[in-house]
């Protein structure tokens, strides 16, 4: 009797007689000879049907299957070194669940909005069943990273009555009778978690109405964001070196098979540890000055400002220290130079942009009701996180890490579209 098993799970059972669910994700023939190329979502196996080995039922089945029909295939596990798993399939029996009919994804070339609008039946391509697969170490990675180094996952609320930074770019919706927002960002709420709990972070789906069409914008995206009580920026960037380094050694162990299905250059990502360059912002417009770019202090960086800066290094580059004016309304202020704040953007190598943002908070409360009154923030919408520094303030410190643009970097894509399953973009909610 055939055993029942995955196509990863197939090289336990070498030399028995298996059977497994699949897809034909393509076929070819030698006369006599089929070459069945099946995959089951986990992982990619040859099977071969010889015509003189099978009943004649069997061979006609083989020769009808098309590409992505579905099936249930018996046969005897074989070793075979130039297969990718180590393994193939002797087939003895075939049952056809579903022929498929002019299938729309062939293996000629489409051209991107075809592949978009079609994203339902493109997931299954290799590639972007590989992205998946990494998106999906590095979310295993960060859970992993946190919850052993003392942090409590905390889920703050999607649906909140206003803006984390104080922007007009949010996704208004009623709420009843009142007026609410699809969240930009759980910070805030993670600051009031963090006074309860410590070291705290959040992992969730975040809105931004941001009109946007560049490569490295998505209006639905997910972010990890920490918070953490008794830290200074200087302890947060030591935290945010650690963690990047992390999940990228997580990747490179775990997903060597999927870094390689996509061509991505694993040298790049290897060299990702330890300590990453720091440099101010004050030095950081020095030098884009130096090399040709007209942009004055107090501005802040578009993709070809972080690119060039990038591009000296072979890791991620800490920014830190950018003018309060161009930063949100709760990063403290330097005490040695009040015009800047106390924060830093990772930029990732290889011209994939900031990664992560973060800061030291404000744990003032007579300055963080001066920036309120300078932001012409509401009072009764922020009350709440007032209470936060007149009941028992401390310092603290934390960042966002944008989960799409990590993937986008990690596996060497040109567009964050490909890092999510089902991308929500600026002209583009289908399917």
């Amino acid at each position: 009797m055939a055993i029942k098993c995955t196509i990863s799970e197939a090289g336990r059972h070498a030399e028995q007689t298996v059977t497994i669910g699949a897809w034909v994700h393509n076929k070819r023939s030698s006369g006599k000879i089929q070459f069945l190329q099946l995959r089951d979502g986990s992982g990619y196996i040859q099977g071969v049907v010889v015509k003189s080995e099978v009943p004649e039922q069997v061979w006609n089945d083989a020769k009808s299957l098309t590409q992505e029909s579905s099936l249930y295939v018996t046969g005897v596990v074989r070793e075979e070194p130039r297969s990718q798993s180590g393994y193939e399939l002797t087939v003895t029996g075939i049952e056809i669940i579903h022929l498929t009919e002019n299938y729309p994804i062939t293996p000629k070339e489409h051209g991107i909005d075809f592949l978009m609008d079609h994203r339902h039946l493109w997931l299954r391509a290799p590639k972007q069943r590989a992205i998946l697969l990494i998106r999906a170490q590095i979310i295993r990675a960060v859970q992993q990273f946190f919850d052993s180094n003392g942090f409590t996952k905390v889920d703050p609320p999607i649906l909140t009555p206003s803006s984390a930074e104080g922007t007009t770019e949010l996704f208004h919706i009623k709420y009843f009778d009142e007026d609410a927002f699809l969240t930009q960002s759980g910070q805030l709420y993670m600051e009031a978690a963090a006074m309860a709990l410590g070291k705290v972070y959040s992992f969730g789906p975040t809105f931004r109405a941001e009109k946007s069409k560049t490569r490295r914008h998505l209006i639905e995206f997910w972010m990890i964001e920490p918070e953490m009580a008794f830290v200074d920026l200087e302890e947060s960037l030591r935290i945010q070196e650690q963690f990047v380094s992390y999940v990228v050694q997580s990747v490179l162990e775990n997903c060597r098979k999927e870094l390689e299905t996509i061509g991505r250059d694993i040298s790049k990502l290897e060299n990702i540890t330890g300590e990453f360059p720091r440099i101010t912002y004050d030095e950081a417009i020095e030098f884009l000055q130096g090399q040709g770019f007209d942009i004055p202090w107090g501005e802040d960086f578009g993709a070809p400002h972080e690119t060039a800066i990038a591009e000296r290094y072979d890791k991620p580059v800490f920014i830190t220290h950018y003018p309060a004016s161009i930063k949100a309304f709760y990063m403290k202020p330097d005490p040695n130079r009040p015009e800047v704040v106390l924060c830093a953007d990772m930029i990732a190598p290889e011209g994939y942009g900031e990664i992560i943002g973060g800061s030291q908070r404000i744990d003032d409360p007579e300055l963080m009701a001066q920036r309120f009154a300078e932001h012409n923030l509401a009072k009764e919408a922020y009350q709440w996180y007032m209470d936060l520094r007149t009941y028992g303030t401390v310092p603290h410190s934390g960042f966002g890490l944008g989960l799409e643009r990590t993937v986008a970097w990690i596996c060497g894509l040109d567009h964050v579209r490909e890092t999510i399953p089902f991308p929500r973009m600026l002209y583009r909610l289908y399917p």
